[in-house]
Formats: C-alpha cells, sequence, structure tokens
C-alpha cells in the first residue's frame, strides 16, 4: 500500500486558516529526501523552502578543519529555510537530512510574497523562527555543560518528537557527527542507556525501549526545547 501524503502532517501548515492554506496549495511540491541528502551548503543560495512530513533535516555549522556539529534539527514541527523570509538567500550552515522521509517544497519566491503580506502565514512563521532560536541556544549550553549520554538523550528524544517509529536508522558515526563528540564517546553512551534497558542498538539501528527512562537521564535541556516549542506553536492565536 502506498503512503499517504497531506500538507497538514507538516504541523505549521496544519496551523494555517483554510484560506490561506488554499492559496498556498497549488505552489507545494511534494519531495523525497533521501538519507545524507545535502538541501544546501554555508554560503550556497537557496531557491526553496522545505515543510517536512515524514523527514527530519539537519542543521549544521562546519568549521573550517572540516569539523561540525548540529545547531538544529527540522521535522514536521517546523520549515527549513528562514533565512529567505528573514531577508537573506543564504546562511553560514548547512542543512542535510538526518531521516529519510518526504516535505513539501516552497518556492522562496512564493514564500517571501505571503510572507510580506502579514497575514497568519507570516505570525507563524515568526513564532516559530523563535522556537528554532531556543534550540539552537539550548544546543549550545548542552554541548559546553553536559555529559555525552545526556546529549544522546535530549538528541533521541527529540528525534522520537518527529517520528512514529522508535526504530532510527542512523549510524554512531552519524550521531557523533550530529553531536561533535568522538564516536568513541557515542559507543560509551549508547552501551550505557542499552544495559540500562531504554535502547537496542545494532549497527545502523537504534531501537527505544523506554522513552521515560531516556528522559529520566535526559538534562532539562530536552523539556525546555519542547515545552518552547509546545508554548509557541500549540493552539496558537493567529491573527
Amino acid at each position: 500500500m502506498r503512503p499517504t501524503h497531506s500538507l497538514t502532517q507538516n504541523h505549521l501548515l496544519a496551523a494555517l486558516p483554510a484560506e490561506e492554506l488554499k492559496l498556498l496549495t497549488p505552489h507545494l511540491e511534494l519531495i523525497s529526501f533521501p538519507l545524507g541528502k545535502m538541501i544546501y551548503e554555508s554560503g550556497m543560495p537557496l531557491q526553496h523552502a522545505y515543510f517536512p512530513t515524514t523527514s527530519i533535516v539537519s542543521l549544521h555549522y562546519v568549521l573550517e578543519t572540516g569539523g561540525s556539529a548540529e545547531s538544529a534539527g527540522v521535522g514536521n514541527e517546523g520549515v527549513v529555510g528562514t533565512f529567505l523570509f528573514m531577508g537573506n538567500d543564504t546562511t553560514s550552515s548547512s542543512a542535510v537530512v538526518q531521516t529519510a522521509g518526504h516535505a513539501y517544497q516552497l518556492d522562496r519566491r512564493i514564500l517571501k510574497r505571503e510572507f510580506d503580506r502579514g497575514t497568519s502565514f507570516q505570525h507563524l512563521l515568526l513564532r516559530y523562527t523563535q522556537a528554532l532560536i531556543t534550540q539552537m541556544s539550548q544546543t549550545a549550553v548542552c554541548n559546553r555543560h553536559h555529559t555525552v549520554e545526556q546529549q544522546l538523550c535530549r538528541w533521541l528524544l527529540l528525534t522520537l518528537d518527529r517520528t512514529q517509529s522508535n526504530d532510527l536508522i542512523i549510524t554512531q558515526e552519524l550521531v557523533a557527527g550530529m553531536l561533535g563528540v568522538r564516536r568513541e564517546g557515542i559507543t560509551e553512551a549508547a552501551g550505557k542507556l542499552q544495559r540500562a534497558g531504554f535502547i537496542s542498538y545494532r549497527r545502523g539501528h537504534i531501537t527505544v525501549l523506554d522513552r521515560l527512562g531516556l528522559q529520566s537521564h535526559a538534562c532539562e535541556c530536552y523539556s525546555v526545547v519542547k515545552n518552547e516549542l509546545s508554548r509557541l506553536l500549540t493552539n496558537v492565536q493567529l491573527r
């Protein structure tokens, strides 16, 4: 059976008044994102914004040495390309697909035109941008002050919030790159979580067995990000 796709699988699009979503619908194109696809690189002009439905995109900052770390993740709660409506066509970060799936693509000119109309679309995108900034700030604090095990718990929980499955297709190398730590650190942290019965790990797959256990071992950064997103976007009163 072929999967069913809907614009309302993306929470931002679902929150729009029906008449505004109707205006956008002809311009939204469903596309497939394979794992590891580079959506944009630092300084590269972006021609489209993307509203993920089943995919998850990781936003990275890449150093001159080639090292990188994730600053935020974007799934069905958000949009990739906030800088397009904030006055620029490029950014110093990069974006790569962390979880394969689908997204709706919107031409940057249509995005900017609808944003500039000052309707609910603008209001919603600005509130999401505030939530994204909170996520970036909290990630920076977490990476500096919390253990790799706590960071891994935070990352797993935020990923689970964006997917309907407890089985994540991802390697330790990729997780290490997301968190900006050595693979050995992820191996040790994942081993502790597996011995505690919170996760099951086999090559290329992590299955979450006990979500409450992960939450008990996560730092406050997870709840801060989750609560801020909920505060800004749940039952939001759009103009």
